[in-house]
């Protein structure tokens, strides 16, 4: 005999019984994972099978942006100074990690708009959408990694024995900008001024953020790049990639800690956003 779920809805909010509350959160993230598998296939398919250029796409961000930087420096107009890694790896290595933490900051919002629809028709975990736009951040990294295996086969870079540590901190950069991506996603599906925002702020947050140069120890932008969450975590995730001593390994872990907090308070917000956003989105 198949036993049905009750399901009870009350106007008491969930915040006013914790434990149970967390125990569904994590309980609807198990229950989430097939679904969440099956709106990436679904995504992905769409995405590249409606589109003349295919999977190109996934590449030509970071190459555009490479090839711009270089060129920058290569006329005299930036000056980097002296690196420990040839110019062009020095590019393409940040700006493969600052697309990881710009799409993961979009990933929340977009993926959310776009579910609209099926959210305000159909009862589901709503984590299945966040961990299907996750898959898609983490999918086009390990493409554009084959970038990363070109270019240091063309400059014959070894990687050093840190390299597995990379790992770790493309996970930490992952995670902040899901973190900053799942706390703003109420207001942003409420209101699009905040996506059309967004890619003007992270083209200005780019800027203060050694992604195409060295870190400044001199300067307002030394000060900015210091206060900048996202500058230890390139900077040292480079560095374990392609150079092996790292030099600000402590400031990247306190800024992992605190990414790690504040992301399952931002996952917290989400569940309990959740209810009046479908019912907004209904309406």
């Amino acid at each position: 005999m198949i036993q049905l779920v009750k399901s009870i809805y009350t106007p008491e909010s969930a915040i006013r019984h914790p434990i149970k509350l967390f125990q569904e959160m994590f309980r609807d993230l198990f229950a989430s994972r097939e679904l969440a598998w099956r709106l990436f296939v679904r995504d992905f398919s769409a995405r590249y099978r409606q589109s003349f250029l295919g999977y190109l796409w996934a590449f030509l961000p970071p190459i555009v942006a490479t090839f711009t930087f270089v060129l920058l420096n290569k006329s005299g107009i930036l000056n980097v100074g002296a690196l420990p890694l040839p110019y062009p790896v020095y590019v393409m290595i940040g700006t493969l990690l600052w697309q990881v933490f710009a799409d993961a900051i979009n990933s929340p919002i977009k993926t959310v708009t776009a579910a609209k629809t099926m959210l305000a028709k159909i009862n589901f975990p709503r984590e299945a959408i966040l961990i299907s736009g996750m898959l898609e951040v983490l999918f086009n990294f390990v493409i554009r990694l084959v970038l990363l295996i070109v270019i240091f086969v063309y400059y014959g870079i070894i990687p050093p024995m840190t390299a597995p540590l990379a790992l770790i901190g493309v996970f930490a950069i992952f995670c902040l900008g899901l973190m900053i991506g799942i706390i703003i996603t109420p207001i942003g599906v409420l209101y699009t001024d905040i996506s059309q925002a967004l890619s003007m702020i992270l083209s200005f947050w780019m800027l203060f953020t050694p992604v195409v140069y060295k870190p400044p120890s001199t300067g307002i932008l030394a000060q900015l790049t210091l206060l900048n969450p996202v500058s230890p975590l390139i900077v040292t995730t480079r560095e374990w990639l392609a150079i092996g001593a790292a030099s600000n390994v402590f400031a990247a872990l306190i800024v992992f800690s605190i990414t790690i907090v504040l992301l399952f308070a931002g996952w917290l917000l989400y569940r309990l956003a959740m209810p009046i956003l479908v019912e907004r989105m209904g309406s």
